[in-house]
């Protein structure tokens, strides 16, 4: 985010995409320690950490409420998801997505092609071709399990649901109206108080009122249950560098990408020695690490807790925090 106009200088030129910046009240949030006598007019520091769907909502409510011409595109990232160095793919891709996105009622969703059978990431089955090379979709699927992971991968037909969405305001407004109508009512009441002195009380008394869900469950699922030809979502194709930070084995992929290690070990360390170790990821600051005769494992070592694991299990590493919840272990999570 820091950027000139806290916009991303790489992506975005001077005056091409503005919008709003939507961010937790957290006092020990790192977007509020920069810059913070710089926000853009539109910026909303959101008392609760609510779920995805409500907060993409109020900035559609906003957007057209704005919009002259009743259109303002709406693109929605999530903020753990990474780019790889290809600014130029990126770019063209979401340029092509806002075009579809305002040509109907479309919404667009960014489908990163696999390469992998990966069971920590939703999938979208795709079908008909629709414009250029975007798909309809015909369903969102959670995450699989290993078999029929491989199986979408073999299918050539399915995508990682990447978390990216374009569409308009008023398509987005609609779809809260028709699948959300508890949390529309609420926030239109947000909007009519926009620019106005008491904006700013009605936006913390009323936000929280919002029904917590994310926007799969909330839009997309539902309307996709009307069927590929009459839901009017979108699945575009993109092929610029993206992973999901989600898991230890999507960031060892990434760092493999990147610095190409030799037989795929990321390990750090006071000091490494490997013999017939491949693909391991060990995290042992301030320790001689020796690896020997190992094949893909996550070792992370930290002052209060290690984490030994597979690469193709660490995905599972939820369930443990899930665990140290339960017990009331909070200082390890």
């Amino acid at each position: 985010m820091k950027g000139r106009k806290w916009r991303s200088p790489q992506f975005v030129e001077e005056g091409e995409i503005g919008g709003d910046v939507h961010i937790n009240r957290d006092p020990d949030s790192k977007v509020l320690r920069h810059h913070p006598r710089r926000w853009p007019r539109h910026t909303f520091l959101a008392a609760e950490p609510q779920a995805a769907c409500q907060t993409i909502a109020r900035v559609g409510w906003q957007g057209d409420h704005d919009s002259a011409d009743g259109f303002a595109a709406a693109a929605v990232g999530v903020t753990e998801k990474i780019l790889g160095d290809y600014e130029r793919s990126f770019r063209q891709t979401l340029s092509e997505g806002i075009r579809i996105a305002a040509t109907g009622e479309n919404i667009v969703v960014l489908g990163i092609r696999p390469t992998r059978p990966e069971t920590g990431y939703g999938y979208i089955e795709a079908g008909a071709s629709f414009d250029g090379h975007a798909l309809r979709v015909r369903r969102f699927t959670e995450k699989p399990d290993a078999e029929r992971a491989a199986g979408f991968l073999a299918a050539g037909n399915y995508f990682w649901n990447s978390g990216m969405f374009l569409w308009s305001a008023r398509t987005l407004v609609d779809a809260l109206h028709e699948h959300l109508p508890k949390t529309a009512q609420v926030l239109e009441q947000i909007a009519h108080a926009f620019g106005t002195r008491k904006f700013a009380a009605t936006f913390r008394r009323l936000y929280p009122k919002c029904e917590n869900i994310s926007v799969d469950y909330a839009i997309l699922e539902p309307r996709s249950a009307k069927g590929e030809r009459n839901s009017n979502i979108i699945c575009l194709p993109a092929d610029f560098g993206w992973s999901d930070l989600g898991s230890w084995t999507a960031l060892h992929e990434h760092r493999v990408t990147k610095h190409q290690p030799l037989d795929g070990n990321l390990i750090s360390g006071d000091g490494v020695f490997t013999l017939n170790a491949e693909r391991n990821y060990i995290h042992a600051p301030g320790k001689f690490v020796a690896a020997v005769g190992i094949k893909d494992l996550v070792v992370v070592d930290t002052d209060d807790a290690l984490l030994i694991t597979t690469l193709d299990q660490a995905q599972d590493v939820g369930k443990i925090v899930k665990y140290l919840d339960e017990k009331k272990m909070n200082k390890l999570v």
